[in-house]
C-alpha cells in the first residue's frame, strides 16, 4: 500500500511540475479587486496561437456571464477565428441586490469596475500569452454603457468597442476624455424601451443624461475623425422577425478607426441573432468590426 501512494503522489507532483494538468473551457476563475472576489469565466479555442486577440463580452443588468456565453454563442465563433473571450461577473448592487456594471453610475454604486475590468485585462493577457494590443470590450445594455465607460477612462487597454442596446451613461456624456480615441460599434432598435435610443432614459441611478444615440455616434466620430459615411441597408432575409437593420459607417479615408451604427427599425431591447431581429448576428458583427483593428 505505501508503495502505490507513493507513487501516484510522485506522478501527481510530476504532472504539477510539468504543467501537464488539462484545463477544459470555458473555466471559471477568481480575482481579487479592491477587497472584492470577483468571478470570471473564460474560453480558449484549442490549440490557441500565443498573442491571440482577446474580447470581453459584458452581461446586462441583473444577468450574469454564464446567460451571455450562451446566448451569444461568442466561444463559436473564437474557434473559428482563434481568439480568447472573457465573461467577467458584475457584482451585487448594493441598493437593488441585482447585478450591474458601475458605468460611472455615481447615484448607485461605487464598485470600481473600470479598473477592475483594465486589471483583469493586463492579468489575462500576461498569463495567457494574449495581445496586449488586441483587446477589446463589448457588452449588452449595462454592458454597453460599461465599454463606453472604458472607451472613455481605459482607451489604453481596450482597443475598440461594441455596444449592443446600450448607450453612455449620463456622467460619462458630460465628463468622457480618453487618452486616444477608439473605434466604436453601436446596435440600437427604434422600438427599444429599455434604452431608448432619443436619450429620454431617466436619469434616475445615474443612467440617464445621454442625449440620442446619432449624437453619441456624432461625438465619437468627431474623435476619430470621421468626416465621411455610407449607408447600407443590410438585406431583410428574415421575413417573419418584424424588423429590418440599416448600417450607417463613418468614416476617414486617410485613418483606420470607423464607428459604426446599426439601427434595428422595429428592433427592441435585444441582441439580434439570438432573438430578436435575426436579420444580422451581433456577435459575428462584433467580431467582423473587431478583425478590423487588428495589429
Amino acid at each position: 500500500m505505501f508503495l502505490v501512494i507513493f507513487t501516484y503522489s510522485c506522478e501527481t507532483i510530476d504532472d504539477i511540475e510539468n504543467n501537464q494538468v488539462e484545463i477544459s473551457y470555458p473555466a471559471d476563475y477568481f480575482f481579487e479587486h479592491d477587497g472584492i472576489t470577483r468571478r470570471y469565466t473564460l474560453y480558449k479555442p484549442n490549440n490557441i496561437q500565443e498573442g491571440a486577440p482577446l474580447i470581453f463580452v459584458l452581461h446586462g443588468y441583473g444577468s450574469n456571464s454564464k446567460n451571455i456565453m450562451r446566448y451569444t454563442q461568442m466561444n463559436d465563433i473564437a474557434d473559428r477565428n482563434g481568439f480568447a473571450v472573457c465573461y467577467p461577473q458584475g457584482s451585487i448592487n448594493y441598493y437593488t441586490t441585482r447585478t450591474h456594471w458601475n458605468a460611472n453610475l455615481k447615484q448607485m454604486s461605487n464598485v470600481k469596475d473600470a479598473d477592475f475590468l483594465s486589471k483583469l485585462a493586463t492579468f489575462l493577457q500576461n498569463e495567457h500569452n494574449l495581445s496586449k494590443e488586441n483587446t477589446f470590450v463589448s457588452g449588452m445594455s449595462n454592458g454597453g454603457f460599461m465599454s463606453y465607460t472604458l472607451a472613455c477612462n481605459k482607451s489604453n487597454i481596450f482597443s475598440a468597442i461594441a455596444s449592443i442596446t446600450g448607450t453612455m451613461s449620463g456622467y460619462d456624456w458630460n465628463n468622457c476624455d480618453p487618452e486616444k480615441p477608439i473605434p466604436i460599434l453601436q446596435i440600437s432598435g427604434t422600438d427599444d424601451y429599455v434604452v431608448p435610443m432619443d436619450g429620454s432614459m431617466s436619469a434616475a441611478g445615474g443612467w440617464g443624461g445621454a442625449p440620442d444615440i446619432n449624437k453619441i455616434i456624432e461625438y465619437w466620430s468627431d474623435l476619430n475623425s470621421c468626416n465621411k459615411n455610407e449607408i447600407i441597408r443590410i438585406a431583410n432575409v428574415n421575413q417573419n422577425d418584424n424588423s429590418y437593420v440599416i448600417l450607417e459607417k463613418n468614416y476617414n479615408e486617410n485613418q483606420l478607426n470607423e464607428v459604426w451604427l446599426y439601427t434595428v427599425y422595429g428592433g427592441g431591447h435585444t441582441w439580434p441573432g439570438a432573438w430578436g431581429n435575426m436579420d444580422i448576428s451581433a456577435s459575428e458583427e462584433i467580431w467582423l468590426f473587431f478583425k478590423k483593428y487588428l495589429k
